[in-house]
């Protein structure tokens, strides 16, 4: 019993502690993310759905989450972010070549129309990033046209 008391002490010594550490946020300008849109040109009901389920992760802006400020939840959150931007990120769009655009695009709509995006993860706790049927649609379907105008431009060079 003396040994069990000892270790949960401990831990709960050391989750303290780790209370006062944290990862750096992703604090960045949301308007980097106006490249993009200008470039994309996104309905409005897609922006909206854009900027509820892809930008926390896919750009330099993120809206934390209360709980982002207990250890060790906040290295997870901090590693889906990495993570996102590493994949894809919105606020280096201007940066990425049309054949990179293109690409980038292509792997949107295919994500978000097979599911797997927005992560299940994300949803679980953002219950606005939840796609309906008609909104999966409406991004694919711009998505599909985007990358269709990327393409278009590579072949005209």
């Amino acid at each position: 019993m003396k040994i069990l008391k000892k270790i949960l002490i401990s831990v709960s010594i050391v989750l303290v502690i780790s209370q006062f550490f944290s990862p750096e946020k992703n604090n960045g300008d949301i308007a980097t993310v106006a490249a993009f849109i200008a470039e994309t040109n996104p309905p409005k009901d897609v922006k909206n759905i854009l900027e509820t389920t892809c930008f926390d992760c896919h750009s330099a802006k993120t809206k934390y989450p209360w709980y982002n400020s207990i250890t060790p939840i906040n290295y997870w959150l901090d590693e889906h972010i990495r993570d996102g931007k590493k994949h894809l990120n919105f606020s280096k769009w201007n940066a990425y070549s049309l054949k990179k655009k293109a690409h980038k695009m292509d792997e949107l709509y295919e994500e978000v129309e097979e599911g797997e995006m927005p992560l299940s993860s994300y949803t679980w706790t953002h219950s606005e990033a939840k796609l309906s049927p008609a909104q999966i649609t409406a991004v694919v379907a711009w998505g599909k046209k985007v990358k269709t105008d990327y393409e278009q431009q590579i072949t005209a060079k």
